[in-house]
């Protein structure tokens, strides 16, 4: 099987308009298929924004509202898998969420975050109770998380138990915190034996500042791929044969214990 070449765009587009950040998504989309990726990954509410205020109520879509079209759009023009970050709309109930297209504009799988951060998303969002969605993408296994989410190791360990190859985490990670960036996501990604896609937001965005550092990091917890602290597109490789060796090797998840951890739930 191929390794899947993942894109990471690393982005904060034109908080609150969607037109204008499904321009910038096109335009990604097709560099990223001219470099071979198969999967193009954008960051949390990347669709309208993160730090948009009241407006966020306002832009809020179903999960097949006409930004999940326009992105299905874009997916298929340039056959190109995408992962997106956005706010659905449910009712009167939004989520913080993420679907995964598929490169005929199909929607493969649908997750909202289960862990929100703060007072901003705790004031807006209603948390998801769906901790492990997955769909079959390029032969692998990809898995959907957002942000802090990814941050519980229990979370992390739950995608491993299920299987997950690759898990696709959009974020928007703020300062101080960028040694999750650095640190935590290259150990979640040897811990649990998969490769992690994590991909920000960058710079100033109301109250604020997004770290960029984005990375696809592989089972060994090295870094494959990795952003910088401005607006990029980085591509790296998900190999499923190395993936495969890595855990045929690695004994975290065979050496488990789990009638010691009872105390944990």
């Amino acid at each position: 099987m191929p390794p899947l070449r993942t894109a990471l765009l690393q982005s904060s587009g034109v908080p609150g308009d969607v037109p204008a950040n499904l321009a910038v998504l096109d335009a990604a989309a097709g560099r990223a298929a001219s470099a071979g990726a198969g999967l193009l990954i954008t960051s949390e509410l990347f669709l309208t924004g993160y730090a948009v205020g009241e407006d966020l109520a306002r832009l809020a879509e179903p999960a097949d509202g006409s930004g999940a079209q326009g992105v299905a759009a874009i997916a298929a023009r340039h056959g190109v898998a995408i992962v997106h970050g956005y706010p659905e709309r449910a009712g009167e109930t939004l989520y913080n969420a993420a679907q995964l297209t598929g490169a005929d504009g199909a929607r493969l799988a649908q997750y909202r975050k289960t862990h929100l951060y703060g007072d901003f998303e705790e004031k807006w969002f209603t948390p998801g109770d769906e901790p492990v969605v997955q769909a079959e993408l390029g032969g692998l296994t990809l898995g959907l998380m957002i942000c802090y989410d990814v941050e519980f190791p229990e979370n992390v360990r739950a995608h491993a138990l299920a299987g997950t190859d690759l898990l696709a985490v959009p974020t928007a990670q703020m300062h101080p915190f960028a040694f999750v960036a650095e640190s935590v996501i290259p150990v979640r990604a040897f811990e649990n034996q998969m490769y992690v896609a994590y991909v920000n937001r960058t710079g100033p965005e109301g109250p604020f500042d997004f770290v960029g550092l984005s990375a696809l990091a592989g089972p060994d917890g090295t870094v494959r791929a990795r952003a910088g602290r401005g607006e990029e597109l980085v591509v790296g490789d998900v190999d499923p044969e190395f993936l495969a060796a890595s855990r045929a090797a690695n004994p975290y998840l065979r050496d488990r214990r789990p009638g010691l951890y009872s105390s944990l739930t």
